[in-house]
């Protein structure tokens, strides 16, 4: 075995073990957000979260097909709890990417002088700073006068903690003459090293039990429901953004954070305004040699376009800005001995390996489990059958190393052979679903011939996993949300074998109520951890949702590589349920133009197009389709209403060679406009706009009539 071991770059994968990882990743971050947002006892650093979701855009980056309807890609923190009152922000506090290499950071910069259509000449500067680890606020200012402070939440509205924001002097209640009308200042409420340590050396002092960091006791001070508590936290702030702004006090970031300085914020010292990938580089490795020294916790760099134009130029992702990034520092491994290997079933029947743990800190987090990927990584097969570990197999019983933050977290990465006991033996990988015991096989990817790394349980929903699983997804927080009817109340109803208690579909949930009222049995507000009131709520909470935003509900279907952002794609795109349910039987064949449509929509590929498509083929997911559409109605989807924009909500498609604009800069405007974006022309498309060299496309728009123009008469349009 080598001195070191070399994490699995996502390159490497095949789109076998990217499928089961994905899966994992998925059933993860749920776990962690559940701890952490629900109870406040998180069991990783909000670093190391991050981390976690990196390595899911990482790989649903080069794999878009593979997106799951659980995926944690397009989330953007958590939506806010009920003690507070919700903010809707008047800009959405959008998160960061992530690099943890120097090529990535590389390719960072290349990307947004590609984007640009710029040589790589160093003539775009950047700013870099610490990135603190602590809490997201935003804090909104009228007149020059504090109004709201406000948490990030699920990034569009978060949750009112005006009176605890005051408590922290560091934040200026008023801002000096002549400031904006509105000011809207962004940064991090955190707990600096020393008074975390006062803070706890009074907690043992008292008999009392002891905090785990300095972020988690900084968010749970934050959310106190009495603001004395949260003076007594002795909490900090720094400031390096900001939201809505009636006028601009200046042209770039590293400017714009000094004015904030002038206003009275506090900012970080260690911010710089840098040109060259080896100055940045340079920066960050002097960030992360004094990082032991600060009396605050950081967990890598970010850096940011410093021009403000370009950065509007560059604009967003789904939920991060082109312009930005963070540069986490590097993972850490630790030893431990493997007790055993779980097979988890998911929602589309993966079969999904995870290795049992004796606990074992690394990086002052207690780790008891791990991913295991597929049964050929267990195998030391990898992804075009080469060796991996140079062939090392694991087996129960093998101390391993198990590595978090980047890659997998967290990931058994490879063992210590010579500590393998003599009677370990050859994992067997079961055929059967544990669950069901239906088959369990790999399928074979029609088109190239290759045998599937994830084996899937066939029982489809015989199989309690998968129907529990479906139920829970159903139920979930970007799905139907509905309060009170979370996994507990899942595996409750699912078990119950009173007919009038049972929920085994989503349909019988809306039904319960009803049935419940005609029962001569048992009555729910009679069984422990009920109760007359709290079954009450329940029933509130269930008919809230029988009216439900179109692209929540397309996303509840739990349909299998259609996630969020699929759904707000399809519910965009076809406006009402009614309309995309009958597209999709209409494309049913995978020809003509409901199919064509279908692909058209950018952001929309082949294998995600034919998974909805084989959705609506089925004719079990029909039958509940139609008892769920009896009980709930989706509502129409908002179309887009930008301001004076002259292409809101028409198609459009851009075609030849751009001279104006790069590609990704033309959609991206487009889009910011309210219009939507195809690939390809159909009898949809609004507008073709074409460049020098179009060819088929703009023959096939003159053909149906469709509007063509140039680049110079499309920015005249859309107003330069």
């Amino acid at each position: 075995m080598s001195d070191t071991t070399e994490p699995r770059p996502v390159e490497t994968l095949s789109r076998e073990e990217a499928e089961n990882e994905l899966a994992f990743l998925a059933a993860e971050l749920a776990r962690h957000d559940a701890l952490y947002h629900g109870k406040d006892a998180p069991e990783i650093s909000d670093a190391d979260y991050d981390a976690l979701k990196r390595r899911n855009d990482a790989i649903e980056e080069r794999f878009p097909d593979l997106i799951r309807a659980d995926s944690p890609s397009k989330k953007v923190g958590s939506a806010p709890s009920d003690t507070f009152a919700p903010v809707t922000h008047a800009r959405p506090m959008l998160s960061l990417g992530n690099v943890f290499s120097d090529e990535d950071v590389q390719d960072f910069v290349a990307s947004v002088y590609r984007f640009l259509g710029q040589l790589p000449d160093n003539s775009i500067a950047f700013t870099a700073e610490p990135k603190i680890d602590g809490l997201s606020m935003s804090l909104r200012y009228e007149n020059g006068r504090l109004v709201t402070g406000a948490t990030r939440g699920d990034g569009t509205t978060g949750e009112n903690v005006t009176a605890n924001i005051r408590t922290i002097s560091q934040i200026p209640d008023r801002l000096p003459p002549g400031v904006p009308a509105v000011v809207e200042v962004r940064g991090e409420v955190y707990m600096a090293k020393s008074d975390f340590l006062a803070l706890n050396k009074l907690m043992e002092e008292e008999g009392k039990p002891t905090y785990v960091n300095p972020r988690n006791t900084a968010s749970g001070s934050l959310r106190q429901l009495d603001p004395k508590v949260t003076a007594s936290r002795k909490l900090r702030f720094f400031a390096y953004a900001w939201g809505e702004m009636s006028e601009m006090p200046a042209r770039t970031q590293y400017d714009m954070v000094m004015v904030l300085k002038d206003w009275g914020f506090p900012v970080n010292p260690l911010m710089a305004r840098l040109s060259s990938i080896d100055d940045l580089l340079a920066h960050y490795r002097d960030i992360g040699l004094k990082r032991g020294d600060l009396d605050y916790d950081i967990d890598g760099v970010v850096y940011k376009v410093d021009r403000l134009d370009l950065q509007e130029r560059l604009g967003f992702r789904s939920r991060s800005p082109r312009w930005a990034t963070a540069h986490k520092f590097p993972a850490e491994q630790a030893f431990t001995k493997l007790t055993g290997i779980d097979i988890q079933v998911g929602r589309t029947g993966a079969l999904t390996p995870v290795a049992r743990l004796e606990p074992v800190t690394v990086g002052g987090v207690v780790v008891t489990n791990a991913t295991l990927h597929n049964e050929d990584y267990i195998k030391g097969i990898g992804n075009s059958g080469e060796p991996i570990r140079e062939g090392r197999d694991i087996r129960v019983g093998d101390t391993v190393i198990v590595q978090r933050a980047g890659d997998v977290i967290p990931q058994v990465v490879d063992i210590v052979e010579e500590k393998r006991p003599a009677d370990a033996e050859a994992y067997r990988f079961p055929t059967t679903c544990p669950v069901c015991g239906s088959h369990a096989v790999r399928e074979v990817n029609e088109k190239t011939g290759k045998v599937d790394a994830v084996r899937r349980c066939t029982g489809g929903f015989v199989c309690r996993a998968q129907a529990v699983e479906h139920l829970k997804h159903f139920v979930s927080r970007n799905a139907f949300d509905i309060e009170g009817f979370g996994s507990k109340q899942v595996d409750f109803f699912f078990e119950n074998e009173d007919p009038s208690l049972q929920i085994r579909t989503a349909p019988d949930i809306f039904t319960l109520e009803k049935r419940q009222a005609q029962s001569e049995l048992t009555k729910l507000e009679n069984i422990d951890g009920f109760g007359k009131v709290s079954v009450a709520k329940l029933y509130a909470a269930i008919n809230d949702r029988r009216s439900i935003a179109l692209h929540r509900f397309i996303y509840a279907l739990g349909i299998r590589h259609a996630g969020e952002t699929t759904a707000k794609l399809l519910a965009r795109s076809y406006g009402a349920y009614e309309a995309f349910a009958a597209a999709m039987k209409e494309a049913g064949s995978l020809s003509g133009d409901a199919w064509n449509d279908l692909n058209n929509i950018d952001g929309i590929g082949e294998v995600v197009a034919r998974s909805i498509v084989e959705f609506y083929k089925e004719p079990r997911n029909l039958e509940v389709l139609e008892r769920l559409l009896a009980e709930v109605t989706p509502e129409a989807a908002e179309m887009p209403t930008t301001t004076d924009s002259p292409v809101a909500g028409k198609t459009v498609v851009f075609t030849g060679s751009l001279e104006k604009f790069t590609r990704d800069e033309a959609k991206a405007r487009a889009e910011s406009l309210g219009a939507k974006v195809a690939g390809s022309v159909s009898k949809k498309t609004d507008i073709l706009v074409a460049g020098p060299g179009a060819g088929s496309k703009l023959t096939k728009a003159q053909e149906l009539g469709i509007q063509t123009m140039d680049e110079d008469e499309w920015l005249a349009l859309i107003g330069g």
